[in-house]
């Protein structure tokens, strides 16, 4: 337990002047440690402090350095208190609360009306804040580009792209095309065509991995081919081939965290430059080869066919050419 460093009856008061209007400031609150306090865990300790933030954010604080104990910085959340002793806790901001901002970004847009957009992700965006990426996304170029999005669940966004996967993703801008996207997606009843550069040949020119996905036991980052997994479908077109290397068309049928790219991975196919799954960079490319190319859908104000293709980035082009023989890549 802490007391305030007040007079009685006051309560502990941040620094600074409360008529600021610089809310990104962090503020610092005071507190002495009360006689029933002694001998606590310092995490337990500062949350009358901090009521309003969780032990698990106050815990992240203490490890940051943003917690001192008699002027010096604590040693960590399990830290035992004694009686007396001055508390200072500055409430740093979450990086998940300043993730959500709206951030001019450029979008390569494809189409736009009052409903929906249809983007070309380039390689590289993140399309969702999360831990490593609070920043620079998608979600946060959708809030500078549409500000009505920030109403929006997850600003709009239906469904992703992994992190080095370019090509077409659709965005709702209102909660009613949101919802019948989302539906539409949950159906299947969204036509979502990829291509793939992969390392080898396939055994057959065309074939469907049905296997279920699940989270990698052993590493947490990876997805795996796992009994008790969740149903997975991926239609497979070799398109060519050469000594080392497949252009694949590949259809979703489902659409699981990186499903294309354990599918493959599981038939002896991974793409090239996907380090997590086998691949090596090769022929240039240096990220995981894989391209969104076709996006169809209704359009959900008012049911009429959307048909959407995206051409090969830079970094793709020249070898699915080179492979294929100039063969149309859609």
């Amino acid at each position: 337990m802490v007391g305030a460093d007040a007079e009685p009856g006051e309560a502990a008061v941040p620094d600074g002047d409360p008529g600021a209007d610089d809310d990104d400031r962090p503020e610092t609150r005071h507190a002495v440690v009360a006689e029933a306090g002694h001998g606590e865990r310092l995490d337990k300790s500062i949350v009358a402090l901090a009521p309003e933030f969780s032990r698990s954010h106050l815990q992240t604080l203490i490890r940051g350095g943003h917690v001192r104990v008699d002027g010096a910085v604590a040693s960590g959340p399990a830290q035992r208190v004694r009686a007396g002793q001055r508390l200072a806790v500055t409430l740093v901001a979450t990086a998940e609360s300043r993730a959500f901002r709206a951030e001019a970004l450029p979008l390569a847009i494809v189409y736009e009306d009052d409903h929906l957009l249809v983007l070309d992700k380039a390689a590289g965006m993140v399309v969702h804040p999360a831990a490593g990426n609070w920043s620079g996304t998608l979600l946060n170029a959708l809030l500078a580009h549409h500000p009505a999005s920030a109403a929006l669940p997850r600003a709009g966004i239906v469904h992703r792209l992994d992190k080095d996967t370019s090509g077409l993703l659709v965005v709702g801008k209102t909660l009613p095309a949101v919802t019948v996207l989302s539906r539409a997606i949950a159906a299947r009843e969204v036509q979502r065509r990829y291509l793939a550069i992969a390392h080898g040949r396939p055994a057959e020119d065309v074939f469907s991995v049905e296997a279920p996905i699940g989270r990698d036991p052993h590493v947490p980052t990876r997805m795996t081919v796992v009994a008790g997994g969740r149903a997975a479908r991926t239609d497979v077109e070799r398109v060519a081939s050469d000594a080392e290397a497949s252009a694949l068309r590949c259809t979703l049928h489902s659409g699981r965290t990186h499903q294309i790219r354990v599918h493959l991975a599981a038939r002896g196919l991974p793409l090239i430059a996907d380090r997590l799954y086998g691949g090596k960079p090769a022929r240039g490319i240096e990220r995981q080869a894989l391209h969104a190319v076709r996006l169809a859908f209704a359009h959900p104000g008012d049911g009429r066919p959307m048909r959407f293709e995206a051409a090969l980035p830079g970094d793709l082009a020249p070898v699915w050419a080179q492979i294929t023989g100039g063969s149309a890549p859609g």
